[in-house]
């Protein structure tokens, strides 16, 4: 037997809405399983090349040729470590913040503030590429050159992470779905 659904009046006392964003019809915490299930798997794609970066970063102090850098290659490697350092965090923060709140009952900040934690990675993990790829040109390259081809990757970096998806935004109007699906299932197209 399939599930049987609730009327508008049960569903409107128990708190299920339409989500203005979405278009969704969920209840807050319904949204906010949703939304923080999408954020891990955000997390778990920005996580690996992340720790896969900083093993690198961090096996460059041991490699014999790091004698040879100069002072200015020298502080190029730190300042990248630190920033390594400092996206790792941000973007294992969340899960962090999510096991210390768990039982709370806070499941909507949690994910307000992992989601706040993860675009911040985001915008670390952009410096942290952008700097490793400073270090590694120079090294290869040791002339001007390095750094017109960082500032086209950086570039490039931003369009992909940043431009496209306020495109999109822009692109849109600020409309919002308003309609509600007749048949009472959601419609396969929606936005989440």
């Amino acid at each position: 037997m399939g599930r049987t659904t609730a009327s508008e009046g049960e569903r409107e006392r128990n708190g299920i809405g339409t989500n203005p964003h979405s278009g969704r019809r969920e209840t807050e915490a319904e949204r906010a399983d949703r939304q923080w299930g999408e954020l891990l798997q955000e997390l778990r794609v920005a996580q690996t090349g992340v720790q896969i970066l900083f093993g690198f970063l961090l096996a460059v102090v041991f490699q014999p040729r790091f004698a040879e850098l100069s002072t200015v290659d020298r502080n190029i490697y730190v300042v990248t470590v630190m920033l390594g350092s400092a996206t790792a965090a941000s973007l294992i923060g969340p899960v962090s913040y999510h096991r210390l709140l768990t039982g709370r009952r806070m499941k909507p900040q949690t994910v307000t503030w992992a989601s706040r934690l993860t675009k911040l990675g985001l915008g670390l993990l952009f410096c942290t590429m952008c700097s490793t790829l400073l270090l590694i040109l120079r090294v290869a390259l040791h002339n001007v050159v390095a750094l017109w081809l960082v500032g086209v990757m950086a570039l490039w970096f931003a369009v992909c992470w940043f431009v496209f998806p306020l495109w999109a935004i822009a692109r849109d109007n600020g409309k919002r779905e308003t309609a509600e699906p007749s048949s009472g299932t959601e419609d396969p197209g929606h936005r989440g």
